[in-house]
C-alpha cells in the first residue's frame, strides 16, 4: 500500500510570499483594468514564479495498514451477577469475540470490578481508563456488556466511535428491597429515637403480591429477632429506645418472597452510637482531707458529667448542740437526695464518710435497695471505715463485698494488681497506661507507695489490687443489677502528686468510675468482633481461664467453630478470613456480638432492574445502539463513519483506515531552474502579444 501527496518547503517566510502574492494579484488586476491582452499570461508567469518560492515536492510513503480496535467492556459487578445476568454476560462476551476476531479486528477487553468503597458501578470511569491506553485513530466500536445500572454517568468520556450496550436481565424481573430513609448516627441512652424504614417492589411485581404487606424482622446487637408487618410503598416510623452504650448494631430483614430476583437488598444494618446525655454523680465527702479534691477534679473534668457534692465539715469529737439543720447556709437536702431523686443519679460515691445522725438508717437501707436495682455506689475508705462510725455497720453494710477489721495500717506500702486484676478490665495494663518500659511483673509495679490502709476481709467479689500484707485494696462486685466498689485506703492523691515517681491515679480512678456506670469497653466478660475487608479479628475478655471457644455464622447460614487464644491475661484473640461480606454473628454460648463485613448497605443492590438510561446519552452521541441479550444476540457490521451504527438484529462498527509510514520519499515537483524558464516564458509571451496589438 503506498500514498502521495504534495508537501511545501518556502524559500520564504510565508508572510513574505503572501504580501508578494498580493502584490502580484493587484498587478495582474491591473493589467486587466487596463485592458491588455497579455494580462493572463502575466498571471499565470507571475503564479509560476510564486509556486517557485513555495519550493513544491511530491511526497511518496509505503504505507502498512493497522487493524482497527474494537473495545468490549463486561460488567462484572454485583448487579450485573444476579440471576441468569452472569451467563448472559458469558454468552455475550464469547459471541462478541467470535464475531470481532472473524472480522479481523483487534479486539481489547476490559471489565468493571466492585468497587471496594461501596460507590456502585463505576463503568464511565472504567472506560475512560480502558480508553487513554488506546489510539483514537484506530478505534472503531465499543461494546458494554451490562446492565446498564451506572453510577457515574456524569464520568462518560469522549468516544470517536459508535458505543453498544449489550444489556443483560430479562423483561419479568422484579425485585423487593427495604430502605432506610433516616436513621440518626447516635441516640442518647434511655430516650426513645426514631428510625424510617420503607419497603419497595420495583419491575413486573406479580399481580397477587401488589399492595400486600409484608413481615418486617428487627433486632439489637443480635439479640432474638423480633416481626411486626408493614406495607409496600409507604414510610414506616420505627420507635426504640437504646439500653447500652458504645456502638449498636440494629439489623433489620424483610421475608423472601419467591420469585423476587435477590435478597441481597432485603436486609438493612445501621450502627447507631449510644452515648450517655449527662452523667449525674453524687460525691459525699467526709471531714476534709488532702484528697478530697481528687474525685472532685477527675469528675468536673469532665463536661459529660453532672456532679452534685457535699462536704460535711462537722468534726466527729466536736459536739457543740447546734442542730444538723442549721450548720450550713442551705439545708442539706438529705431526703430529696437519698428518697426522691435517688434514682435520677448513675453514680454515689462516699468519700471518707461517717455516720453523724445526718442520715438515717432508712436511708442507707434505699441506697442499698438502689444499687441491687441497677445503680453504682463507691465507697473510698480512710480511719473513719475501721471505726465505730463505719457505714459498714449500717444497713448498707450488707452489699460492702469485702468487711473491714477495725485495724488501721499507717506504713509505705505498693499497691500491686492480684492475678484477678491483672484480668479485669479496671486495673489491666496500669503499668503500661503510667509508661513502664520494659518487663514489668505484678511483684514490682513501677508506682509509688501508699501509706494508709483500712484491713479488710474479702467476702465477695474480685479482689484487684492488694495492699500491705497482700490485704484487699480494691474490691469490685456485682450486687445484683447494680455494682459496687470498696478501695480501703484514701491514699490514691499520692500517685497524683507524683510521691516517689507517682502512678496511674487519673486512669485508674476514670476505670473505676465508667466500669461502675457500665460502659461497655470496661465489661468484664464482654465478646467483641471488629472486621477490615473480609477479616474477622474476635476477641474474648474473661475472668475465667481458657479454653474459649466462638462460633461463627456468615451471611449465607454457615457456622464454623474459631479457638481463641490468649494472648495477655484475660483477652483470647482470633483472626478469621470470613471470605465474604455481610452480617456475621459471633457467640461463645454466653456471649454474643455482630459486626458487618463490607459495606451495611451495597449501593450495588439500591437498584437492580436493569436500564438504558444512564448510558442513553452517550450511546445516543455516538450513534451506537442497546440490545437487550434475552432478544437475541445481534450480528456486527462494517458501517460508514457517519451513519447509524445499530438497526434491528445488527450492530455496527466504523472502519478506521489507519496506516503506519514504513518508508517516505521527497522529490522536488520541478528544478527551479525549470519554474523561472516557465515564468519567463509566459511573462514574455505576454509581451509579444501585447506588442502585436
Amino acid at each position: 500500500m503506498s500514498g502521495a501527496s504534495l508537501v511545501f518547503d518556502p524559500f520564504l517566510p510565508w508572510l513574505a510570499l503572501a504580501v508578494l502574492g498580493g502584490f502580484m494579484v493587484l498587478v495582474t488586476g491591473l493589467s486587466l483594468w487596463r485592458g491588455l491582452a497579455g494580462w493572463w499570461l502575466r498571471g499565470l508567469g507571475m503564479a509560476a514564479l510564486m509556486a517557485a518560492l513555495a519550493n513544491p515536492s511530491l511526497q511518496t510513503e509505503d504505507r502498512s495498514p493497522l487493524q482497527d480496535i474494537v473495545l468490549v467492556v463486561r460488567d462484572d459487578t454485583g448487579s450485573n451477577r444476579l440471576a441468569e445476568r452472569a451467563a448472559q454476560t458469558d454468552a455475550a462476551a464469547e459471541h462478541l469475540r467470535s464475531r470481532l476476531q472473524a472480522m479481523g479486528v483487534d479486539l481489547r477487553e476490559a471489565t468493571v470490578p466492585d468497587d471496594p468503597d461501596n460507590a456502585g458501578t463505576l463503568l464511565m470511569t472504567r472506560l475512560t481508563e480502558a480508553l487513554s491506553d488506546l489510539p483514537r485513530d484506530r478505534l472503531a466500536g465499543v461494546f458494554v456488556i451490562s446492565d446498564g445500572l451506572v453510577h457515574d454517568p456524569a464520568q462518560a468520556p469522549d468516544v470517536p466511535a459508535p458505543v453498544h450496550l449489550l444489556q443483560t436481565g430479562e423483561g419479568d424481573d422484579w425485585d423487593r428491597r427495604l430502605i432506610v430513609r433516616n436513621a440518626p448516627s447516635y441516640g442518647i441512652l434511655g430516650e426513645p429515637l426514631t428510625l424510617t424504614l420503607r419497603i419497595e417492589d420495583e419491575g413486573a411485581v406479580p399481580a397477587d403480591l401488589r399492595g400486600e404487606p409484608v413481615r418486617v424482622g428487627f433486632s439489637v446487637n443480635g439479640e432474638e429477632m423480633r416481626h411486626a408487618m408493614a406495607p409496600v410503598g409507604e414510610d414506616l416510623d420505627l420507635t426504640l429506645t437504646l439500653e447500652r452504650g458504645g456502638m449498636n448494631v440494629l439489623h433489620f430483614t424483610v421475608d423472601e418472597t419467591p420469585g423476587e430476583l435477590t435478597t441481597r437488598n432485603n436486609e438493612a444494618v445501621v450502627q447507631i452510637n449510644g452515648i450517655r446525655d449527662r452523667l449525674r454523680v453524687l460525691l459525699v465527702s467526709g471531714e476534709p482531707h488532702t484528697g478530697q479534691r481528687t474525685w472532685r477534679n477527675l469528675l468536673k473534668s469532665d463536661p459529660a458529667v453532672d456532679l452534685v457534692h457535699f462536704t460535711i465539715l462537722r468534726p466527729p469529737d466536736r459536739h457543740d448542740g447546734v442542730p444538723v439543720n442549721e450548720l450550713s447556709l442551705i439545708a442539706f437536702p438529705t431526703r430529696e437526695l437519698f428518697i426522691d431523686k435517688i434514682d435520677e443519679f448513675d453514680l454515689i460515691i462516699f468519700d471518707r464518710y461517717r455516720r453523724r445522725g445526718i442520715l438515717p438508717n432508712a436511708y442507707f437501707a434505699n441506697i442499698a435497695r438502689y444499687v441491687m436495682d441497677g445503680g453504682a455506689l463507691l465507697v473510698v475508705g480512710g480511719p473513719e471505715l475501721a471505726s465505730a462510725d463505719s457505714i459498714f455497720f449500717s444497713p448498707l453494710g450488707r452489699i460492702f463485698p469485702a468487711e473491714p477489721t477495725a485495724r488501721l495500717i499507717e506504713e509505705g506500702f505498693l499497691p500491686r494488681q492480684t492475678v484477678p486484676g491483672l484480668r479485669h478490665p479496671v486495673t489491666a495494663g496500669l503499668a503500661e497506661e503510667h509508661g513502664a518500659n520494659g518487663l514489668v511483673t505484678r511483684e514490682d509495679p513501677p508506682w509509688g507507695r501508699w501509706l494508709r490502709q483500712v484491713e479488710m476481709t474479702a467476702r465477695q467479689g474480685d479482689v484487684v489490687m492488694e495492699g500491705a500484707g497482700e490485704r484487699p485494696l480494691l474490691v469490685l462486685d456485682r450486687v445484683r443489677d447494680g455494682r459496687i466498689a470498696l478501695l480501703g485506703s484514701d491514699q490514691a492523691w499520692l500517685w497524683d502528686r507524683g510521691f516517689e515517681g507517682g502512678g496511674p491515679q487519673a486512669e485508674l480512678l476514670r476505670r473505676l468510675a465508667h466500669w461502675m456506670m457500665a460502659e461497655p469497653d470496661l465489661e468484664e466478660e464482654a465478646l467483641t468482633v471488629s472486621g477490615e475487608g473480609t477479616r474477622l479479628a474476635i476477641e474474648r475478655r474473661s475472668m475465667q481461664d481458657g479454653p474459649h471457644r466462638a462460633q461463627v455464622t456468615g451471611p449465607d447460614g454457615d457456622t464454623v467453630t474459631v479457638d481463641l487464644d490468649e494472648q495477655a491475661p484475660g483477652r483470647f484473640r482470633a483472626r478469621v478470613d470470613a471470605g465474604q461480606q455481610g452480617f456475621f454473628r459471633v457467640s461463645d454460648g454466653d456471649l454474643d456480638a455482630v459486626v458487618v463485613l463490607g459495606p451495611a448497605n451495597p449501593r450495588e443492590y439500591e437498584r437492580t432492574i436493569t436500564s438504558a438510561d444512564e448510558m442513553a446519552p452517550l450511546i445516543s452521541a455516538t450513534q451506537g445502539g442497546v440490545a437487550r441479550i434475552e432478544d437475541g444476540l445481534p450480528q456486527i457490521r462494517r458501517v460508514p463513519e457517519g451513519r447509524t451504527a445499530s438497526g434491528r438484529g445488527w450492530m455496527g462498527i466504523t472502519p478506521r483506515e489507519a496506516h503506519a509510514v514504513t518508508d517516505m520519499r521527497l522529490a522536488a515537483l520541478l528544478p527551479p531552474w525549470a519554474w523561472l524558464i516557465l515564468a519567463a516564458g509566459l511573462i514574455l509571451g505576454g509581451w509579444l502579444r501585447e506588442g502585436r496589438r
